[in-house]
């Protein structure tokens, strides 16, 4: 027969393939072939509306069925003879009961295609006059009958720092779709973000909010905590030393004799929380220097024959 499709070939599964099988397949092809990856590449534009239409027969079990049991009688004899096909009660070798079904009633596999997918072939004309139209073809044009807009959900991970400041990403989902989204600032972690009109038939999609671990920074509560290293010297004498924040490098002033493990507070450098900001927690972590340049050992030296402080003098023992 013309235009008869394989899907199964098309998205590269097995007849026997599972569920889960095809729509693995079918995620990888499309973000192969999506024309977002593929601009102005007519081959794969193609590529990627077969596969569409693939997956939407084979994803679901009553148009797989119908699709299987076309595959095996359409080219029996008498099938285009305009009576009726081989193929009464066709649905019976899967232990299924289905209607009497007139195989000869379709001229071609696009005409069998378009009552299974509910298509409706241009040159009529709607209940509003207006002639009907089905996007990404060049041969024909077709309508899809309006379906219930339905909600959608996807999981998406968001680094720290992007989770704090928000504004306008650009987003690849996993079907394939890449969106440019306005994110609110101070995110968290199992937040959702609903983007209007981007789900199932016009119905919303709601982003699931991960925010990544962020190698520098930890999240508190509203605390943003974080351990800082510092030197000898730095610890001994204190003083004004450079911090990272979410905001960019802030000076504070560390005090003199600062313990390893001493925590400093940075008011209002924290995570937005329910209208109110937290503070940032700064863990003093004292560094020594593992190879000293020589002038520095000298130096060392100098201070171990001079320093009168001995941390072991009133040990419990």
């Amino acid at each position: 027969m013309q235009n008869f499709r394989n899907y199964y070939d098309i998205l590269g599964v097995n007849k026997d393939a599972t569920p889960e099988e095809v729509k693995k397949a079918f995620r990888k092809l499309a973000r192969q072939y999506h024309p977002d990856l593929n601009p102005g590449n007519r081959e794969a534009e193609d590529r990627f509306k077969d596969i569409n239409e693939a997956y939407e027969v084979l994803s679901d079990l009553d148009k797989r069925t119908q699709y299987d049991q076309f595959g095996r009688y359409w080219n029996r004899p008498g099938f285009q003879t305009g009576g009726r096909s081989p193929s009464r009660n066709w649905g019976r070798e899967n232990n299924r009961t289905t209607d009497e079904v007139n195989f000869g009633e379709f001229s071609d596999f696009n005409s069998f295609v378009d009552q299974l997918l509910n298509r409706r072939e241009a040159g009529a004309t709607t209940s509003t006059g207006q002639e009907s139209f089905r996007p990404g073809t060049s041969k024909k044009t077709y309508t899809v009958p309006r379906t219930k807009p339905r909600d959608a959900e996807a999981r998406l991970t968001v680094p720290l720092d992007r989770a704090y400041l928000g504004g306008r990403e650009r987003i690849r989902l996993e079907d394939g779709r890449s969106l440019e989204v306005n994110m609110p600032s101070g995110m968290v972690s199992g937040q959702r973000v609903r983007l209007k009109g981007q789900g199932v038939s016009g119905g919303d999609l709601y982003l699931k909010i991960d925010v990544a671990p962020h190698p520098f920074f930890r999240l508190d509560g509203a605390d943003v905590v974080c351990q800082l290293p510092v030197t000898p010297s730095e610890a001994v004498l204190g003083g004004a030393i450079e911090v990272p924040t979410l905001d960019g490098l802030v000076k504070m002033t560390i005090p003199p004799g600062v313990r390893s493990g001493q925590r400093l507070r940075l008011a209002n450098k924290g995570y937005p929380l329910s209208g109110e900001r937290g503070d940032q927690i700064v863990e003093i972590q004292i560094v020594v220097p593992k190879e000293p340049s020589e002038a520095e050992r000298e130096l060392y030296e100098k201070l171990r024959q001079l320093e009168e402080f001995n941390p072991r003098a009133n040990l419990p023992v």
